[in-house]
């Protein structure tokens, strides 16, 4: 954090005339007082309609003045136009509270919108959709490096030969000092690995990514919670008083639903992985007498 400080006062503002200087001089400002984040996380909120797309807060402006490109996958089709319709030019946090609003509408039209928003939620559970992916390979640059935001996750990314690639940071992997990087050519986050050579590397055994894991059921409540603020605080101010408290269980319905399906990928993704290893501990247990 220190260091990411130095780096930060060290710029200083592409135009010189007054109405830059200030402007130049809040951003320092903000991202001076975003720096202490950076060690518990910092919060930003996607929006569906480009890769670079996000809701402007002052956790961004630390990317903008270090000139970090920063990145994510989360896009819907554009070949699924109802689905455009439905979400639209919003953000994640506007995209749950629509869904909440749109349930409890007695618009039938409204509530299919809602349910078509929520499909999206679902079937994009991995936060990156393979329109996206195709979107992030055409906007980085070669040789670029730049931040990738998936699942709550910043990672290290760089286009290399015109592929994506995400630096390892998993504790896993601290001793394996040939795996540096690993694809990113799928939603499903089954990467290869590759030297800091971009060489391909094997793994002896692959732990489970940390960022692709479901999250712990303490995990997942408290992101109830916080969608659930940001819906209540947002009718607030568009509207007056928060809704009733059916709102808060709708809420948590919407996220549990989304948990539930993360959860079940990960446990397929388990049996699956463990399939062949249950058949060889069989094989092994048949002796000839």
């Amino acid at each position: 954090v220190r260091r990411i400080g130095e780096c930060v006062l060290s710029v200083t503002p592409r135009e010189k005339t007054n109405a830059m200087e200030l402007n130049f001089q809040q951003n320092m400002s903000d991202a001076m007082a975003v720096l202490p984040k950076l060690s518990t996380g910092l919060d930003v909120n996607v929006r569906f309609t480009g890769v670079t797309d996000f809701e402007y807060t002052p956790e961004c402006i630390v990317f903008d003045l270090l000139n970090i490109p920063l990145y994510h996958g989360w896009l819907v089709d554009p070949q699924s136009p109802e689905t455009v319709a439905a979400v639209g030019k919003l953000s994640y946090n506007q995209l749950v509270e629509k869904i909440i609003d749109c349930k409890h509408s007695a618009d039938s039209s409204r509530v299919s919108e809602g349910l078509v928003a929520e499909q999206f939620l679902e079937s994009t559970a991995t936060q990156l959709s393979y329109h996206g992916l195709c979107e992030l390979n055409t906007t980085a640059k070669e040789g670029e490096i730049s931040v990738f935001f998936r699942n709550n996750h910043f990672s290290t990314m760089i286009k290399h030969k015109g592929h994506l690639y995400l630096l390892v940071t998993d504790q896993g992997f601290l001793q394996e000092e040939s795996m540096v990087w690993e694809s990113l050519h799928n939603v499903e986050g089954d990467g290869n690995f590759c030297n800091s050579d971009f060489r391909l590397s094997h793994a002896p055994e692959r732990p489970p990514a940390a960022a692709h894991l479901p999250p712990s059921s303490q995990e997942q409540q408290r992101q109830i919670d916080q969608d659930y603020l940001v819906a209540v605080s947002l009718q607030q101010q568009q509207e007056g008083p928060p809704g009733p408290l059916s709102d808060l269980e709708l809420a948590r319905q919407l996220q549990q639903e989304e948990y539930q399906q993360q959860q079940q990928q990960f446990q397929q993704q388990q049996q699956q992985q463990a399939g062949p290893a249950r058949r060889r501990e069989k094989e092994s247990d048949c002796v000839i007498l």
